[in-house]
């Protein structure tokens, strides 16, 4: 997997966090860091400082300008701010190779080695949170195909009140729900499904093993179905959850969807309203 960090001038906070992630020694894991507008200049000297103090030394670093050959090879590209995203999209990055580091990591240019310390512990705490969630691990996420269906089943008993049985996912399957599954080391780690109806998407469903939670496998799930809808042009897509699955929400938030209704007494065992969450799609720079 291949793991690049954006900030601006790729003399301070990226290269940081390159360093950082490189002296974890991830098996497969390659990192390297650019800047959205970067001149060759070195390492910014309390950067190099405040790592230094940290036992990494990033002092060889050389700032370097992203390039379209940076952002094919690219697996995962992390921002360090929002402004990075937004300068990536709107030059035609797919929005499922982005990602932000924590909550975006305020730049310490120009500021004091407190400034820069703070700054470390902040890129520090973000990728140990990524490492911990699995972010960095092998997932990939393909189309099911019938032999799927009775691991998928136990999954959904696994994690469901009222689980979907073989015959009742083997029949959304015939019918047209499109199915995916996320693997990492020969096992299935989830599922999703996806029904399209016209220009409209509405998730079935979307589960995880126990062991494989907090490792990314959800999100991944998800940017693959937000792929499918955009490859479908649809104009949303829309699930419901328990307001009580406070994690899921969060997720959902985080990538995306927004609250839009309630459907009363939607669940049962226990009785619950379900959250009606959609993700909504704009297709006007289609052609451009």
């Amino acid at each position: 997997m291949n793991i690049l960090f954006v900030c601006t001038g790729n003399t301070c906070r990226s290269p940081m966090a390159e360093g950082y992630l490189k002296s974890k020694g991830i098996e497969g894991v390659t990192v390297s860091s650019r800047g959205i507008a970067s001149d060759g200049s070195p390492v910014s000297l309390n950067s190099k400082t405040a790592m230094a103090e940290a036992s990494i030394d990033i002092g060889s670093h050389i700032s370097k300008q992203i390039t379209d050959r940076d952002i094919s090879l690219a697996d995962k590209i992390i921002c360090l701010s929002p402004s990075h995203k937004a300068v990536l999209l709107s030059a035609g990055v797919s929005e499922n190779k982005l990602y932000f580091l924590g909550d975006g990591i305020p730049d310490p240019f120009g500021g004091s080695i407190e400034t820069y310390r703070r700054c470390r512990e902040e890129i520090f705490a973000a990728i140990d949170i990524l490492i911990k969630d699995g972010f960095f691990s092998d997932i990939s996420i393909v189309p099911i195909a019938p032999k799927h269906i009775k691991d998928i089943a136990r999954l959904e008993e696994l994690c469901f009140s009222e689980p979907w049985s073989e015959e009742g996912i083997l029949e959304a399957y015939r019918l047209g729900t499109r199915f995916f599954i996320a693997e990492t080391d020969n096992l299935i780690a989830g599922y999703i499904g996806i029904k399209a109806v016209i220009d409209e998407g509405y998730i079935t469903n979307i589960a995880v093993f126990p062991e494989f939670r907090r490792r990314g496998v959800a999100k991944a799930l998800l940017n693959k179905v937000f792929e499918f809808a955009k490859e479908k042009e649809l104009s949303f897509v829309s699930l419901e959850v328990r307001p009580s699955n406070t994690e899921a929400v969060s997720l959902y938030e985080k990538t995306g969807f927004k609250e839009e209704g309630r459907r009363k007494n939607f669940y049962r065992l226990p009785l619950e309203d379900a959250l009606i969450m959609t993700k909504r799609f704009s297709y006007e720079n289609i052609g451009d």
